[in-house]
């Protein structure tokens, strides 16, 4: 029995986010730029789609690039907008074609104007597509999401558009940048890194973490199926004891 057949299609998560880790070291193993590395991520990202739409996952997203990761050195910064703009154009045909929504969270007026243009041309392409919404974090960290849905309820509450005493869970939620989008219930690292670094910080605290030593552009469609299998056979409590959900 192949992977994909032991898979319960019924019990896959909804949401499945992913920190795509070991470009650059996967270059670096192959005597090549780091940039090379990127360029076969981008593969593992398409491949990541297929996936999810075999599968019936409705959201996926990627941690493309953190706000962290504007100190790299700037050849690597713009090979990667380059690499991000050559990819919607190659891509978003099909994209659209798939029925796959594309959305981004982040600091988006930190691209490049010609970076954000693209993205934005995108969204609104593929806005009234449904069978797959693909978020893009870019210029993205869970402590900016959380710090900039403070700042927005307090200029709001000080404008008398929300009373403090009524913020609930709720409420803050439909502050951060991923309003409206379920909690990923499977997060996911390649490279054998176990932490998150600044990633989805308040949206994955009931998440289950997969750890995987794959390097993200050798992260194929198997290594994806292992990583669903693995969430599969895992007891989501909640805080709530094994003979509760029994019951």
């Amino acid at each position: 029995m192949s992977l994909i057949e032991k898979i319960d299609k019924t019990r896959v998560p909804k949401h499945v986010a992913i920190i795509m880790d070991g470009n650059g070291r996967w270059a670096k193993s192959r005597g090549k730029l780091r940039l090379s590395g990127h360029q076969e991520g981008a593969k593992s990202v398409k491949t990541a789609i297929e996936v999810c739409g075999e599968l019936g996952i409705k959201y996926l997203t990627v941690y493309a690039f953190s706000t962290e990761n504007w100190n790299r050195p700037k050849n690597e910064v713009s090979g990667l907008m380059n690499l991000l703009v050559s990819s919607v154009d190659r891509e978003i045909n099909e994209i659209n074609e798939l029925g796959i929504r594309i959305q981004v969270i982040g600091e988006m007026k930190k691209l490049p104007d010609n970076v954000r243009k693209k993205l934005q041309d995108a969204i609104e392409t593929t806005k009234n597509n449904k069978k797959l919404t693909f978020i893009v974090a870019l210029s993205y960290s869970g402590r900016w999401d959380i710090l900039n849905a403070a700042k927005s309820i307090a200029r709001d509450a000080k404008e008398n558009l929300i009373d403090p005493s009524e913020i609930s869970y709720e409420l803050f939620e439909s502050y951060l940048a991923t309003a409206g989008t379920p909690d990923p219930e499977l997060l996911i690292r390649t490279s054998g890194e176990e932490r998150i670094s600044n990633f989805l910080l308040y949206q994955t605290a009931y998440s289950e973490f997969y750890f995987t030593d794959v390097l993200w552009p050798d992260f194929s469609k198997e290594a994806f199926y292992e990583a669903i299998l693995d969430y599969q056979n895992r007891e989501r409590r909640f805080g709530k004891t094994s003979e509760q959900l029994t019951k």
